[in-house]
């Protein structure tokens, strides 16, 4: 447990010059008991425990047999769409038609590359022109966001607007506002389902405007990274938007492109992804992959599909993740509630679901949190990382990921997150910054 309790629910802001100097005074001994301790704990990535992991331990004794369901030999080169029974799995798993489904290597993040690639290269199913060619190239990046999202953007050169989001998702009439005005802006990010960081969930009614807003674009294009749709933590379970039935319905069936994959499901870096889109984007990407590849490992997509055995046999595997890492994002929520509850200087995020807590601290403070948290041993990822450029413009966002340290540790390293957090901001208020 942390060294020192706030015994009051008084805010700091609220306190005399002489209280917040003994509050200071109470977290940097506080602080200095933690970084004597020797601390080495890390929440930096969202990665499955060991645990987890062993759930899937039955798929290093599969594939059995090596022919598909239609008898295709899975040990030979072909079907660069992926075998058709973990395609239908999948399918009803994301509301599309098997038709709408490829399934690929173990990368769902490869994918996004690829079709971002290709878009910059070739152009999409609606593009006057490879994106290679416009003058200016910008994309909607709604705020806190997936850092490798905003990376992959980085590297192709395209810029990035920020746009707000909330516990509803991206907010869909600010999107609508801009991207009906500016042909550059030819797509956006959405994580649908308890989005990474904030555990948000697109509802239908944000889902619908986005299909269906006008964009001065023709190609404008929605990376729907549904990467956290199955990961629940609770009983409840959030279902994705539709997002598209929604499209078509709209006029606009090209404009999503789906993604997900089992890499926090089964085996992170031995699982299978998944994209899905109108059928006209499914030809489209795969007519574009079959210049690189001659059809992915089929052995995986085998042994994933008798491991599953049905959609039923994948919510009841993720039933039992739940069940091993929902007892630490609840012991997260039980700190901070208990060392920061009150006291004006932060605020969070309780998902139903997905792999992070969504931290805001006093504005200005979350690189000092950070740098103090690395002082005492926990390793926390970089102030900014849920912007475009790493650049957080009240440095206040802290992205905590539970899953990866033993239950033990998740609390201690939350201690140390919420004592940092209470000495940045009493370092803040007592200097009058």
């Amino acid at each position: 447990m942390g060294p020192v309790s706030t015994s009051t629910a008084v805010p700091l802001t609220a306190r005399s010059p002489e209280e917040l100097t003994a509050f200071l005074a109470e977290q940097q001994a506080a602080h200095q008991a933690l970084v004597a301790a020797g601390l080495t704990l890390d929440l930096t990535r969202g990665k499955p425990a060991a645990a987890q992991l062993d759930l899937a331990e039955r798929l290093l004794s599969l594939p059995d047999g090596f022919r598909s369901r239609d008898g295709v030999d899975v040990r030979n080169y072909g079907g660069l769409e992926g075998i058709a029974e973990l395609r239908e799995m999948f399918a009803e798993l994301l509301w599309v038609e098997p038709g709408q489904v490829v399934a690929g290597g173990s990368s769902s993040l490869v994918m996004m590359r690829e079709v971002l690639v290709d878009l910059w290269l070739k152009g999409g199913v609606t593009s006057e022109r490879p994106w290679s060619q416009e003058e200016r190239v910008r994309f909607l990046c709604p705020v806190p966001g997936y850092d490798r999202h905003f990376t992959l953007l980085e590297w192709l050169g395209i810029e990035m607007v920020p746009v707000p989001s909330d516990e509803f998702g991206p907010d869909a009439e600010a999107c609508a506002a801009l991207v009906a005005e500016d042909p550059s802006i030819k797509g956006m990010w959405v994580v649908p389902t308890y989005a990474n960081p904030t555990g948000s969930i697109v509802g239908d009614d944000v889902a619908r405007r986005l299909a269906s807003m006008p964009a001065a674009a023709p190609d404008f294009t929605i990376l729907w990274d549904n990467a956290y749709a199955f990961h629940h933590l609770t009983e409840e379970e959030a279902a994705s938007a539709d997002i598209l039935t929604l499209a078509a319905e709209a006029g606009n069936p090209h404009r999503p492109v789906m993604f997900a994959s089992t890499s926090k499901i089964t085996l992170a870096g031995a699982g299978v992804a998944f994209l899905a889109g109108s059928e006209e984007v499914v030809r489209w990407y795969l007519g574009h992959l079959g210049k690189g590849s001659i059809g992915p490992d089929k052995l995986n997509q085998l042994r994933h599909a008798q491991f599953f055995g049905s959609p039923a046999g994948v919510r009841e595997h993720m039933a039992r993740h739940r069940e091993i890492i929902a007892p630490k994002f609840a012991e997260v929520l039980r700190v901070l509630d208990e060392r920061l509850a009150g006291l004006g200087v932060a605020s969070w995020t309780e998902p139903a679901g997905g792999y992070f807590i969504s931290l805001d601290v006093l504005p200005g403070t979350a690189a000092r949190v950070i740098e103090l948290a690395k002082q005492a041993g926990v390793a926390l990822t970089p102030a900014g990382s849920a912007f475009p450029y790493g650049q957080d413009p009240e440095d206040r966002n802290i992205r905590l990921a539970p899953t990866f340290p033993e239950p033990a540790e998740v609390t201690r390293a939350t201690e140390v997150v919420a004592t940092c957090a209470l000495l940045a901001a009493a370092e803040t208020l007592a200097s009058g910054a």
